[in-house]
């Protein structure tokens, strides 16, 4: 309780959406500063290739950035008090035993590969990370927006990069232009942002083609089914409904038994 006997009111949600709405805020007027000043010269020079392919590219991105801010990431909603906390619920997948374990904050027993965040205080499927940038999780239902983001982002900041310098070098002749100043700014920025771009998407890039997580530190891999059935899967694979919570209808499907040992990595796990 605040002072005066008056509820506190929690504002933790307000510093992650403002970091977040900073990121739009950032992506939209370097965009629109290189497309005010070195793109526009450019095309009155006749050169609308450049337009050509940042545009589209710029529009990709930021799409993808604000449908990845309010996106649901596969949250599993909270279960009922009248489940039994200590009864053991095993799953079985792909010929290996999961032990379910208990969630005390969402009350019910975690499929395999689900996390509890707690930055957004809630169970997410097939749970990668939570991203700051986004203020939002990645899991199971937005992954493929994520990798599509890192993506468009990367070729985007690349193009950038590099209708600055063909400015810069056009224009060495020229005196020092706001024009100028403008590109060479640009340039830095899309410069700093684009190497731990590529260095996420890298990561990413691995973790597909293995079907691991992170946060997964067991030897033997289930999930993996080789490099090219794992990005089938994790691309053009039906999103829903997973087979893995059909234990909600199917209850006989999911045998409880005595707890079996947790696989290794399945605690909480948060990267930004």
């Amino acid at each position: 309780m605040a002072p005066g006997g008056r509820p506190r009111v929690d504002c933790s949600w307000f510093r992650p959406s403002l970091f977040a709405s900073f990121i739009i805020i950032l992506l939209v007027m370097t965009s629109s500063a290189y497309f005010a000043y070195p793109c526009r010269w450019l095309v009155g020079r006749g050169e609308w290739a450049f337009a050509l392919v940042t545009g589209p590219l710029f529009l990709l991105t930021l799409w993808s950035l604000v449908r990845l801010n309010t996106s649901d990431p596969g949250i599993l909603h909270r279960g009922s008090m009248e489940q039994d906390p200590e009864a053991g619920h095993t799953a079985w997948m792909h010929s290996h035993a999961y032990q379910m374990p208990w969630c005390h904050q969402c009350n019910f027993h975690r499929p395999p590969r689900t996390l509890h965040c707690k930055t957004c205080n809630i169970c997410v499927e097939e749970f990668d990370h939570h991203s700051r940038w986004v203020n939002n999780c990645i899991g199971h239902r937005n992954f493929r927006l994520f990798l599509l983001l890192l993506v468009s982002l990367c070729l985007y900041l690349v193009a950038l990069i590099v209708t600055c310098v063909i400015f810069v070098v056009r224009t060495t002749d020229m005196s020092l232009s706001l024009d100028k100043i403008v590109a060479i700014i640009v340039a830095v920025l899309a410069t700093g942002a684009l190497l731990p771009v590529i260095f996420e998407l890298l990561v990413q890039v691995v973790a597909v083609s293995t079907a691991r997580r992170l946060y997964e530190v067991q030897e033997n891999n289930p999930f993996d089914q080789g490099c090219m059935r794992n990005w089938h899967v994790t691309l053009c694979a039906p999103l829903g409904p997973n087979p893995v919570l059909q234990w909600k209808v199917h209850r006989e499907t999911w045998s409880p038994i005595h707890p079996l040992p947790v696989m290794p990595g399945y605690g909480h796990a948060a990267r930004m």
